[in-house]
């Protein structure tokens, strides 16, 4: 392995800014790639997506980051989007999980599912964590059915959490229980 986490059909490997921003700054200003985020609706500039950048790779102490960010590629080391761990609670082994596939024409063939195996096996038996959340915004299917073949369960939603393109929408939350995903 080059280097990296590597699943089945992409690796995980540290962000780069040679390499990943650029298409960083087109996907997240690509409305039909962040149609079901929840950023994207306002432009973001070089700049900002720099800062970003530097604060995700920036050196933290080690063992306790508050994110871990990547850039997904395939295994032939093509960029394919980004994948993350945030808001990560020590104390409680917990984080919050979200990916972003921007290369279109690969959405619906695994990717995003992968990457998501990947990413939790990163979480689990790596980082030690115990309990990864994420959520979906309702209508958005096509993660709410990959969270669910993670492993992922739904454990709730607040109803009009989001206003996105026209609409409120609900947050469905959902939770992958460390103990859940090893029986699973």
């Amino acid at each position: 392995m080059p280097h990296g986490w590597e699943g089945t059909k992409v690796r995980l490997v540290p962000l780069d800014k040679t390499a990943h921003f650029d298409n960083a700054v087109a996907w997240i200003n690509d409305p039909e790639v962040t149609a079901w985020t929840l950023i994207g609706d306002m432009p973001v500039g070089r700049l900002a997506e720099e800062e970003f950048f530097d604060r995700a790779t920036r050196s933290q102490p080690i063992g306790a980051p508050e994110e871990v960010v990547f850039a997904v590629e395939t295994l032939a080391g093509e960029h394919i989007g980004f994948t993350g761990i945030h808001r990560i609670d020590w104390r409680s082994g917990a984080g919050l999980t979200g990916t972003i596939i921007g290369r279109k024409e690969l959405w619906g063939q695994g990717y995003g599912l992968d990457t998501a195996r990947t990413r939790t096996a990163y979480a689990f038996d790596v980082l030690g964590l115990r309990l990864l959340l994420s959520e979906a915004m309702e209508g958005n299917e096509a993660s709410a059915r990959m969270l669910a073949r993670v492993g992922y369960r739904e454990i709730g939603r607040i109803p009009r959490r989001y206003f996105k393109r026209g609409a409120y929408r609900d947050a469905i939350l959902f939770a992958l229980d460390r103990e859940w995903w090893r029986r699973a």
